[in-house]
C-alpha cells in the first residue's frame, strides 16, 4: 500500500500496515497514552475496535498533532521503525515544503532593490547584533532563552523594522540562523488580523499555504519548534484585554481573532511556541498587557554612529560624506530628521544633488525640512529633464501632490491602482514615480504604493494646498474601516512646511525647477497674519503656541515671523527636546507684545550649559524637571514677575540659585510658588532665607508639602523678620494641624507686611482656628482668610461672627466645604447684616435652611462684592429666594455664584429677568470659563495642574480650508 500524497494524513492508512497482533498492542498502548497525557476518555474505542472506527474515533475526538504525536511513540515503543521513518520523512518534507512557501513569500526584498544594495549591506552591518539576540533568544540552550518567550522589536516609523523580520526568515531559510531550533514559522501582520472575524488556529496557519491546506499536525506536533511572527502590533484594530476564561486551547475551533491572538500570545493555544513581534512605541499598553520578565525588549535606534556609517556607505566617498554628516550634525532640525535610515536616503540624496550642481554652500541651501524635500522632489522629477522641468513633469507633480493631500485628508496611506487612475496618474507615471523611489510598494496592502514616507506625503500635500489643486476624494478613502496607522488627523506637519514654503528661497526651489509659481502663497500669508490679530483679541482660541512657533521656524523671514506673533499677549509653550527650546526662543524674541508666557520644560539641558540666552519679556514661568541652567539663563529677566516650580525637586543648589535671582537688584518677581514639591519641614530653614533677604517676594505658594507644623514653625519666624515684605503666603494641603495655629497666630500679630493667608484643607478644627481668631479681633492686618476644608463646625461661628463685626481689614473669607451647619450659618449672616462688617468676598457650605438668613444679608449688607456658593445644592424654593434679593435695591453684590443647573423653567425666567435688571451683575456656572475667571481675578482648577499639549494648529485655519 502506498502512503497517500494528500495532506489529509490517512490514518487508516497506517493502520492497515498493522497486522491483528500489532493492532492489538497499539490499541493497549493508546489507552495507557490517552490516560497519561490527561486526555478526554473515549469510551468506543477499547480492544474490540476495528481499524476504520479506531481512525475515525481518533479523528474526531482529538486534534491532529494530538493524534500524530501519539501514533509516532506507541509506533516507537513497538519496534515499527520503517512506521516512524515515513512519518518523520513527512514531517522533514513539510518542513520544507514550508521553508519553499516563505521562500517565494519573502522574495521581493523591494526595499534592498530600489534604494540600492548598500542599504541592505547597511542593514546587515547595523543590524548585526539584533540579529545576535533574536536568534539565541529562541535557542533553548542560550541563557537569552526562556519558554514561551516573546521577543519585541520596536522601533519609529520606517526604522527598519519589516526590513529586519524579513531578513531574519531570509537568514533562517540559508541555514544561518535558527537551524535545527525554528521547524516551522508562521508570518501574520495585523493587516491580516484586521480583516478577519472568526477563525481557528489551524486556519490561520494556512492562509499562506496553496489552497489554504497545511499540515497542521504536523506544524503543531512540537510548537516549541514554531515560530509566530506578529507585524505590527500596534496596529491591530481589536482590543486586547481578553478574560482568561474565554481564552481557547483547541486549534481547530474558530473562535473571534481576538480570543485567538491572545490565546496564542498566552500559550493557551500552542503552549511552547515562539514569539517575534514589531511594534511602534504607539501603544504600550498592549506590550504591558503580554509582556514578561523573561521576554526581550530590542529597540531600533539610529545612533550617531550607525549614522555615519549609512552616509559613508551612500556617499562612497569619505570627504562628501563629512560634509554631509557635518551639515545634518550642526542643524538641529535636520539631525531630527535622519533618526531612520529612509529618511537618511532622502536627506542623502538631496544633498548629493547639491553637491554636483555646485551651485552654492550646502549650509545656505539646506537649512530646514522644507529645503531638503523641496530639493529631493525637484531633483528626483527633474532628473531627466535637463535645468527646468517641461510640462509633463509640471503635471506629474501637481497629480502626485492632489494624491498625497487626498491620501492625508481621507486617511490613506496605501494607494491602490483606482486611486491613481482618480488623480490622473497612468501605469507609466506610477512607474516613474516608482523608479524615482518617490513610491514604494506596500509591504502591508496587496498591490498597493505608499510614500516612501509619510513626511514626504505632507511635504506633498503643502504643496498641492498652494498649488490650488482640485480637491479630489479617493476611492481607498471612501473605505468605511480605516486601520489604526491609517487614521491621519494631525495636519501640524503638513501646516510646518506650508509655512516654510511661504519663504520665498525655500520656495524658488521649485518654482524655479517646475516653471510655475504657487497661486495660493500671498492669500494664505495675508489669512495667517489676520487671523493671528483676531487670535490675539482672544487668546482661548490658540491655548498652545509650540505647533505654531514650529511652522514660523520653519519659515523664517524675520519681517512675516514679527507680524504673526506681534499681536500674541499670552504665550503658552510646553518644552520636551532641545528642538522644542530652539523652536520657541527664536520665536519669543519677536513677540514684542508678550505681556504672560507660561513655559512648562521638562528634561531639557541635563548636564549642558544653554547656548542661548532668551531676549523675549517674560512674565511667567512655570517649569518642570531638569531645568536649573534653563531656570539660569531666563530668571533674571528684568520683566518676570512670577515664577512656578512646581511639581519638582528642589535641591540645596535650586535654593542657592534661587537666592541669587531673588536678591538681585534688577530682579522683579513678586511671586514663588513651589508646589508638590516634596519640600519637608528641614527645607524650610532655607525657604525662610528667601524671604528675609529683602528682595522683592511679596507672594509664596507651598501648597501639597508635607511641611507640618515643624516647617510652619520656622516660616513664621520669618514672616516677623522686619526685611520679610510677603504679604500672601498659601500653604494648602500641608499637613498641618491645630499645633501650627500658635506659630501663625503670632505672626498674624507681629507681621509687617501679610495680608492673606491661605490654611485650606489641613486639619486645623475648631481648636486651631479659634488661636487664628484672636488676632484678628485685634484688627491685624490680615485682609484675606481661607479656611476652605479645614474640619470646622458650628461651634467655631460665634468667633468667626465677633471677628467679622469687630475687624474692618479683613474683606475676604472662604469657609466652604466645613460643617458649620444652619445655626452656624445663621450667626455669620447676622454678622454680615451688622454695619460695622467691611467684608467683600465670602464663600460658605450652605443648605436649604441658610436661603432666608442668606436673601437677607443681600438686602442689608452694602460692603459685600462677591459670593460663592456653587458647590451647594439648593432646591427652586431656595434658589428663587436668592435671586428675588438680587433685585432688591440695596443689593451691591457683582459677582455670585449659584449652582443653577438643572432648575426649572420659571426659576429661568426669574434668572434672566435679574440678568436684565442688574446687566453688571456676573453669574458664575459650573463651567464658566477660564476668560470669565481672568476677569475677576480667578482661576479654575484646570489650569493649576500641568500645561498639556494640545495639537489645535489645525482648527486655527479651520475658516481658510484648503483646496484639495
Amino acid at each position: 500500500m502506498a502512503e497517500p500524497d494528500s495532506t489529509d494524513f490517512d490514518l487508516l492508512w497506517y493502520l492497515e500496515s498493522l497486522n491483528d497482533r500489532e493492532f492489538q498492542i497499539f490499541k493497549n498502548y493508546l489507552q495507557r497514552m490517552i490516560y497519561d497525557l490527561n486526555l478526554p476518555k473515549v469510551p468506543q474505542i477499547n480492544s474490540e475496535t476495528p481499524k476504520e472506527q479506531l481512525a475515525a474515533l481518533l479523528a474526531i475526538s482529538y486534534e491532529g498533532q494530538h493524534i500524530w504525536n501519539m501514533v509516532f511513540s506507541i509506533f516507537e515503543r513497538m519496534h515499527q521503525n520503517d512506521l516512524c521513518q515515513r512519518i518523520t520523512g513527512r514531517r522533514n518534507r513539510n518542513m520544507e515544503a514550508c521553508k519553499a512557501l516563505m521562500r517565494r513569500k519573502f522574495t521581493l526584498q523591494w526595499e534592498n532593490r530600489t534604494l540600492g544594495e548598500f542599504h541592505s549591506r547597511f542593514f546587515c552591518d547595523v543590524a548585526a547584533d539584533v540579529f545576535y539576540v533574536i536568534h539565541l533568544a529562541y535557542d533553548p540552550s542560550s541563557r537569552y532563552s526562556a519558554r514561551d518567550l516573546n521577543v519585541f522589536l520596536m522601533g519609529e516609523t520606517a526604522s527598519g523594522k519589516t526590513m529586519i523580520l524579513r531578513m531574519a526568515v531570509a537568514r533562517w531559510l540559508s541555514g544561518d540562523m535558527w537551524h535545527n531550533t525554528i521547524s516551522y514559522i508562521v508570518p501574520l501582520t495585523a493587516h491580516e488580523i484586521n480583516q478577519m472575524a472568526n477563525v481557528s488556529l489551524a486556519e490561520l496557519i494556512a492562509k499562506d499555504w496553496p489552497d489554504h491546506q497545511a499540515p497542521i499536525a504536523d506544524i503543531l506536533s512540537d510548537p516549541g519548534k514554531v515560530l509566530f511572527i506578529l507585524e505590527d502590533l500596534d496596529n491591530v484594530r481589536f482590543q486586547l484585554n481578553i478574560d482568561e476564561c474565554a481564552l481557547c486551547s483547541d486549534s481547530t475551533q474558530r473562535v473571534p481573532i481576538p480570543i485567538l491572538l491572545v490565546s496564542l500570545l498566552k500559550r493557551k493555544m500552542a503552549p511552547g511556541c515562539w514569539f517575534l513581534l514589531s511594534s511602534r512605541f504607539t501603544n504600550e499598553d498592549v506590550i504591558n498587557m503580554f509582556w514578561k520578565n523573561t521576554d526581550i525588549f530590542t529597540t531600533l535606534h539610529l545612533s550617531n554612529d550607525k549614522r555615519e556609517v549609512y552616509f559613508n556607505s551612500f556617499f562612497n566617498d569619505r570627504q562628501r560624506a563629512l560634509a554631509a554628516l557635518q551639515l545634518v550634525h550642526d542643524n538641529e532640525m535636520l539631525a531630527t530628521l535622519c533618526r531612520v535610515p529612509i529618511l537618511c536616503w532622502i536627506t542623502c540624496s538631496a544633498l548629493n544633488q547639491q553637491r554636483d550642481k555646485e551651485a552654492q554652500d550646502l549650509e545656505l541651501c539646506c537649512q530646514t525640512p522644507t529645503d531638503l524635500h523641496a530639493h529631493f522632489l525637484a531633483g528626483a522629477l527633474t532628473s531627466e529633464a535637463g535645468l527646468t522641468a517641461n510640462q509633463y513633469h509640471l503635471n506629474l507633480l501637481k497629480r502626485l501632490c492632489s494624491l498625497a493631500a487626498g491620501g492625508l485628508f481621507g486617511s490613506t496611506l496605501n494607494f491602490s491602482g483606482e486611486d491613481f487612475s482618480y488623480v490622473g496618474l497612468t501605469e507609466a507615471d506610477v512607474s516613474v514615480l516608482r523608479s524615482l523611489n518617490i513610491l514604494l510598494p506596500s509591504s502591508t496592502h496587496k498591490d498597493c504604493c505608499k510614500f516612501i514616507h509619510l513626511i514626504l506625503q505632507e511635504f506633498c500635500a503643502a504643496i498641492a494646498y498652494l498649488m490650488s489643486v482640485p480637491r479630489c476624494q479617493l476611492p481607498s478613502g471612501m473605505r468605511g474601516y480605516k486601520e489604526k496607522r491609517e487614521r491621519y488627523c494631525d495636519f501640524n506637519q503638513v501646516f510646518t512646511f506650508i509655512y516654510g514654503l511661504l519663504n520665498e528661497n525655500r520656495r524658488k526651489i521649485l518654482e524655479t525647477s517646475f516653471g510655475f509659481q504657487l497661486p495660493m502663497v500671498d492669500a494664505f500669508r495675508r489669512y495667517s497674519v489676520a487671523h493671528m490679530k483676531r487670535l490675539g483679541r482672544d487668546p482661548e482660541k490658540l491655548t498652545h503656541h509650540l505647533s505654531l512657533f514650529y511652522c514660523l521656524f520653519e519659515n523664517r523671514e524675520e519681517e512675516f515671523v514679527k507680524m504673526t506673533v506681534d499681536p500674541l499677549q499670552e504665550v503658552t509653550v510646553y518644552l520636551q527636546t532641545n528642538k522644542d527650546m530652539m523652536v520657541s526662543l527664536y520665536c519669543l524674541e519677536h513677540c514684542c507684545h508678550m505681556q504672560m508666557l507660561k513655559l512648562s520644560v521638562q528634561r531639557i539641558f541635563e548636564g549642558k550649559e544653554p547656548t542661548v540666552r532668551p531676549t523675549a519679556r517674560l512674565s511667567y514661568v512655570s517649569t518642570g524637571t531638569g531645568f536649573e541652567d534653563l531656570l539660569s539663563a531666563v530668571a533674571f529677566n528684568r520683566s518676570l514677575t512670577c515664577l512656578s516650580l512646581n511639581c519638582m525637586s528642589i535641591s540645596l543648589n535650586m535654593f542657592s540659585l534661587l537666592h541669587e535671582i531673588l536678591t538681585e537688584p534688577t530682579c522683579q518677581i513678586t511671586h514663588l510658588s513651589l508646589m508638590k514639591c516634596d519640600l519637608r519641614a528641614c527645607d524650610c530653614r532655607e525657604i525662610a532665607l528667601l524671604i528675609t533677604s529683602g528682595c522683592s517676594l511679596r507672594k509664596l505658594t507651598l501648597s501639597n508639602n508635607p511641611l507640618h507644623n515643624d516647617g510652619v514653625d520656622v516660616l513664621c519666624e520669618a514672616l516677623v523678620h522686619p526685611d520679610c515684605t510677603l504679604r500672601s503666603l498659601v500653604l494648602v494641603f500641608c499637613c498641618l494641624t491645630a499645633s501650627c495655629c500658635n506659630f501663625l497666630g503670632k505672626a498674624l500679630l507681629l507681621s509687617p507686611s501679610l495680608k492673606e493667608l491661605d490654611l485650606s484643607v489641613n486639619h486645623l478644627k475648631n481648636y486651631g482656628a479659634l488661636i487664628l481668631m484672636f488676632p484678628l479681633v485685634f484688627s491685624c492686618r490680615l485682609e484675606e482668610l481661607q479656611l476652605f476644608g479645614c474640619f470646622l463646625t458650628t461651634e467655631i461661628c460665634e468667633h468667626i461672627a465677633l471677628v467679622i463685626v469687630a475687624n474692618g481689614n479683613l474683606k475676604s473669607l472662604e469657609l466652604g466645604s466645613n460643617h458649620i451647619g444652619d445655626p452656624g450659618m445663621q450667626l455669620i449672616c447676622d454678622a454680615l447684616k451688622q454695619p460695622s462688617c467691611e467684608l467683600v468676598n465670602i464663600g460658605h457650605m450652605l443648605t436649604n435652611a441658610c436661603c432666608d438668613a442668606l436673601a437677607s444679608v443681600f438686602t442689608t449688607n452694602t460692603t459685600l462684592k462677591r459670593l460663592n456658593v456653587l458647590r451647594n445644592s439648593f432646591s427652586d424654593e431656595g434658589i428663587v429666594k436668592l435671586l428675588e434679593s438680587l433685585m432688591h435695591p440695596n443689593c451691591t453684590l457683582e459677582i455670585v455664584g449659584l449652582p443653577l443647573s438643572g432648575v426649572s423653567t420659571e426659576t429661568q425666567q426669574l434668572l434672566t429677568t435679574v440678568k436684565q435688571r442688574k446687566p453688571n451683575l456676573i453669574f458664575l456656572s459650573e463651567t464658566w470659563s477660564a476668560k470669565e475667571g481672568r476677569e475677576i481675578g480667578v482661576r479654575p482648577l484646570s489650569q493649576l495642574g500641568s500645561i498639556i499639549p494640545n495639537s489645535n494648529l489645525q482648527h486655527m485655519f479651520s475658516e481658510f480650508s484648503p483646496p484639495v
